[in-house]
């Protein structure tokens, strides 16, 4: 099984950390690329989802926000990938998102962050006691990816979830109604109860209840990889090491960082990626 928990010291640490991370915000104008709240409008099996955040970034403070509208069609969503960003040096702390395959051509990304204002430095005490906003960031992966990757320079792990197909529709519908609830009706960020991993813990437990408990390894999620391989979440190569060392994306994001096929090219040489979400199979891939 998993890890004893980190020390109550450790997670403070890790507390602060995240949160600085994910960033601060209050009332006001925010950040360029955080400005614009995303929705999605159903029909049938089709999903048209508006404002997809597509930014292109020179640095990770000079950037240039573009957004587009775009409809997907849930008989062709055939994946769904986890990704966890460790934080460096902060033992337990990462920032967990998800991104939906449809065809294995086009991906969606879904981050849930803080919202920030240009210029706010973060204050670890105001934040524990200061509201900040939560927000649904859906965009290209080129953007949310590349953002970590290359101008963060985190390690990006991409893990595929697996799980019936009707499954994976509902987890996608699921996601979009909350982005059309928050844009209605705004939340704030909650370091314990609602953050990046407790919302997509969310809505694992919205379609399966009871699926993914509620312990160390969603508080800290560096560790929830992990978890979601205890809980047969995810496709391995063999086992969880070896799988872990593959999911490793960030070399494959530089080299393809210019390809029009940016999402298919991060992909390729991973076995576990090859494979679509519906496909059950927790036997080893090679």
């Amino acid at each position: 099984m998993g890890l004893a928990p980190p020390a109550t010291r450790i997670w403070l640490v890790c507390a602060v950390a995240i949160i600085a991370a994910c960033g601060c915000s209050g009332s006001g104008k925010y950040n360029a690329n955080q400005a614009v709240l995303p929705w999605a409008e159903f029909d049938e099996n089709l999903v048209t989802v508006h404002n997809i955040r597509n930014t292109d970034y020179r640095t990770a403070e000079d950037y240039t926000v573009r957004h587009y509208d775009k409809t997907f069609d849930l008989e062709k969503l055939d994946s769904v990938d986890f990704l966890v960003v460790p934080f460096d040096g902060v033992p337990g702390g990462a920032h967990t998102f998800l991104s939906f395959g449809f065809d294995g051509e086009d991906y969606l990304a879904v981050s849930v962050e803080l919202r920030r204002r240009p210029g706010e430095d973060f204050a670890p005490i105001k934040s524990f006691t200061q509201p900040s906003e939560l927000m649904y960031v859906v965009g290209d992966e080129r953007d949310l990816i590349q953002l970590r990757s290359i101008h963060w320079m985190s390690d990006v792990y991409m893990y595929r979830a697996q799980a019936p197909r009707a499954q994976l529709q509902a987890m996608f519908t699921s996601v979009m109604n909350r982005a059309n609830k928050l844009r209605e009706e705004p939340e704030n960020y909650n370091l314990i109860t609602n953050n990046c991993t407790t919302n997509i813990v969310r809505h694992i437990n919205e379609i399966t209840p009871n699926k993914v408990p509620y312990g160390y390894q969603v508080l800290f999620p560096a560790y929830s990889a992990q978890l979601a391989n205890e809980l047969g979440l995810i496709k391995i190569d063999g086992n969880f090491e070896r799988t872990k060392q593959g999911a490793r994306i960030n070399e494959m994001a530089y080299v393809h960082r210019d390809s029009p096929d940016f999402s298919v090219k991060i992909r390729e040489g991973h076995p576990t990626l090859a494979t679509r979400s519906w496909e059950i199979d927790r036997t080893p891939l090679r």
